[in-house]
């Protein structure tokens, strides 16, 4: 996998090589420091645009190879539009279209942060960072042969970042790396094929961020079993592949504050289990796992960045195989809760694991709050297609900081209700509940049952199916999975819990 490009930041000066980036807004207005940098090729850029019909409208290129009076081997000139409209996310935009317009072969690039009527702050230039690290993010490890025309080693690309204040920036920057790394390593995670990734391995990933000085603790079945665990076991028993769970806990708050908590989904692999699944598409189910990395790369980044809270990240990790010792439907499971869920479809699995983990986390830890993330249900794709993940919740609170957190950070959520007539749809005859509600409200019936395993602590649940696999093409992701979630949850701890 390459490493994605080495970012530095340094003050206004014009390069001598590589690639040159600008900004400009919907006047084609460039900065100060930009005009005096450019000289006479600031003419150039005028004659280049009313060629190409470019107004500077918002993440629109223009292009120069080779631009006459300058040494660089490419001046790229990118629309922010009006400068007064942008927000924090769209510096982050800006930084992965700057990225995007870098030749794969060039060696280094150098881009200008500077607005067309001011310099950037540090914070926008840790943003603009920000893009261009998720930007250069590629999964190729497994590669070893590489199309006609590449390197047979990519080019280390260095990207320095021309700012006013370099030492600001590189302070701004020390917490923005912290969540770029990890959201790298949530889609590292996710991007790994099953064969490597099996339980096991997650954990000992997971077991890795002990170097941050965070606490982490792993379960394996003889604990659970103890513990009761049986309906998230069950989802296991097929698996040549031993379940567990690990929990990390990060203290960086007051000794004697309640964590907050955050829960994820790791079905390190879906086959559907009995109720196997259709062939098409199945080795999508290495991402079944998406909301397990989500919360090891927060953790990483919470850690990374030592943010002021205590957290709680809780992974059940399993893999759903058929085999002679698999659960069936018409199986009947007793949860730690004690209450009992009868199987109807082996492929409903992921709820079975967070029932489990939930109540595990609310009951030792009583946090504030708990937060699940889970590649839940198809039903979500539905409804809301790839633009917003879905969420329910029994807390309006927690449910609009989640909303504030989502816009700000790109990573939108919209909320779906929950209601006690909903319930009925998962009645057992034979059980207190059974695991599917039917065809209609797929997505309900399942956050129905998971409410059924957190008591009065506020909670929401975040079902990820649509946003974090199969992710769309955006400035910032050009991967099979985003990582979503890391900078959404991100969000939320630094603008509520962090104060």
């Amino acid at each position: 996998m390459a490493d994605g490009p080495t970012i530095g930041f340094s003050e206004f000066a014009m390069p001598s090589t590589g690639v040159l980036v600008v900004f400009c807004d919907d006047s084609l207005k460039l900065g100060p420091a930009t005009r005096r940098l450019l000289g006479a090729a600031a003419a150039l850029v005028a004659r280049a645009a009313a060629a190409d019909n470019f107004k500077g409208r918002s993440g629109s290129t223009l292009d120069l190879v080779a631009p006459g009076n300058l040494k660089v081997a490419r001046l790229v000139v990118i629309g922010c539009g009006k400068p007064a409209d942008l927000k924090a996310k769209d510096f982050v935009k800006l930084g992965g279209a700057a990225m995007g317009r870098v030749p794969a072969a060039a060696a280094a690039a150098t881009i200008l942060a500077e607005l067309p009527t001011k310099d950037m702050t540090a914070e926008q230039a840790a943003a603009l960072a920000l893009g261009v690290r998720l930007r250069g993010y590629a999964f190729d490890r497994y590669k070893t042969k590489r199309k006609e025309g590449e390197d047979e080693k990519p080019r280390v690309r260095k990207i320095e970042i021309g700012v006013a204040d370099p030492a600001r920036a590189r302070a701004a920057w020390t917490a923005k790396g912290a969540v770029a790394d990890g959201v790298v390593l949530a889609r590292d995670l996710i991007n790994e094929p099953a064969n490597v990734l099996h339980p096991p391995e997650f954990a000992r990933r997971a077991v890795a961020l002990k170097r941050l000085r965070m606490a982490v603790d792993v379960l394996d079945v003889p604990a659970m079993r103890r513990l009761g665990m049986n309906a998230l076991l069950g989802v296991g028993q097929g698996s040549a592949h031993d379940s567990r769970l690990v929990v990390m806990r990060w203290n960086g708050g007051k000794r004697d504050a309640a964590p907050i908590a955050f829960i994820g989904k790791g079905v390190c692999f879906d086959t559907g289990g009995i109720s196997i699944k259709p062939a098409t598409n199945m080795e999508d189910m290495k991402g079944d796992m998406a909301g397990a990395a989500c919360v090891v790369g927060l953790m990483q980044a919470l850690a990374a960045r030592k943010a002021k809270v205590n957290a709680i990240g809780a992974i059940g990790l399993v893999e759903n195989m058929p085999d002679g010792k698999a659960q069936r439907p018409g199986d009947i499971v007793t949860t730690m809760s004690g209450q009992t869920i009868e199987i109807i479809n082996t492929d409903a699995e992921g709820r079975l694991v967070l029932a489990d983990v939930l109540h595990y986390v609310n009951t030792k830890y009583k946090p504030r709050f708990m937060i699940d993330l889970a590649t839940l249900t198809g039903a979500i794709m539905v409804a809301l297609g790839q633009e917003y993940a879905g969420m329910f919740a029994n807390d309006d609170k927690l449910a609009d900081q989640l909303s504030k957190a989502g816009e700000a950070s790109g990573e939108r959520v919209w909320r779906m209700p929950l209601g006690p007539e909903y319930d009925k749809m998962i009645d057992s005859k034979f059980a207190d509940m059974k695991n599917t509600g039917g065809r209609w409200g797929g997505s309900i019936t399942a956050a129905q049952l998971l409410q059924r395993f957190v008591g009065k602590t506020p909670w929401a649940h975040l079902d990820i199916a649509g946003t974090a696999l199969g992710s769309p093409q955006t400035e910032t992701n050009r991967s099979w999975s985003a990582g979503w979630g890391v900078l959404l949850l991100d969000r939320l701890v630094e603008d509520f819990y962090e104060r």
